[in-house]
C-alpha cells in the first residue's frame, strides 16, 4: 500500500492489475480521451492503432483505499522480445501531484521487468508539457519517433532502460 499526501491528510491508495475492459479503466480512458480532445482541439491526436484488449499485456488502475474511487490508470503493449510501450497513463486532475502517477509508472516498470522487458518507450504529445516534465523527471529521455509516431508533428517519444 502506498500513501498519497493531499494537503495535510495522508490518503492511502493502491495499484491493482485489472482487465482492459474493467469498467473503472474504461471510464478513466474516456476521461483521458476527453481531456486530450480538449487540449488539442480535435479527436485526431493519436497516430497509429489505439490500444485494445488484444494487444495490451498489462493494465493497472490506482484506487483510493477508503472509497475504492479510481484515481488513474496505465498499460503496457509489448513492442519486441525485450521492450514495451506505455499506453493510457492517466491520473484524474484532482489526484495529480499526489504520487499516484509515479505509483502507476513504478507498477508498470515492475510488470515489465517481471516479463523480461528491459526497455520501456512511450509517446506523449506536444500539448502535454506536464507529461513531458513527469517522464523526464522519472528518468525517461527523449528519443526519435518510433513506429506509427514517425512523421507525427504532435508526437514526442521517450525511452528508459530498466536494467
Amino acid at each position: 500500500m502506498t500513501y498519497v499526501e493531499r494537503g495535510e491528510v495522508a490518503r492511502p491508495w493502491r495499484v491493482e492489475t485489472r482487465p482492459w475492459d474493467d469498467p473503472a479503466g474504461r471510464d478513466l480512458r474516456a476521461r483521458q480521451r476527453a481531456e486530450l480532445d480538449a487540449r488539442y482541439g480535435t479527436d485526431e491526436h493519436e497516430p497509429g492503432t489505439p490500444p485494445s484488449e488484444s494487444d495490451i499485456a498489462v493494465f493497472v488502475v490506482a484506487l483510493d483505499v477508503a472509497t475504492a474511487r479510481p484515481l488513474g490508470c496505465g498499460a503496457l503493449r509489448q513492442l519486441s522480445r525485450d521492450s514495451a510501450e506505455i499506453k493510457r497513463m492517466y491520473v484524474l486532475p484532482d489526484a495529480r501531484g499526489t504520487g499516484v502517477a509515479t505509483g502507476l509508472l513504478r507498477a508498470l516498470e515492475s510488470a515489465a521487468m517481471d516479463r523480461g522487458w528491459t526497455t520501456l518507450r512511450l509517446e506523449t504529445g506536444t500539448a502535454q508539457p506536464d507529461a513531458q516534465r513527469f517522464y523526464q523527471r522519472e528518468g525517461y529521455h527523449p528519443i526519435e519517433a518510433f513506429g506509427s509516431y514517425v512523421g507525427s508533428d504532435l508526437s514526442l517519444c521517450y525511452e528508459r532502460r530498466l536494467r
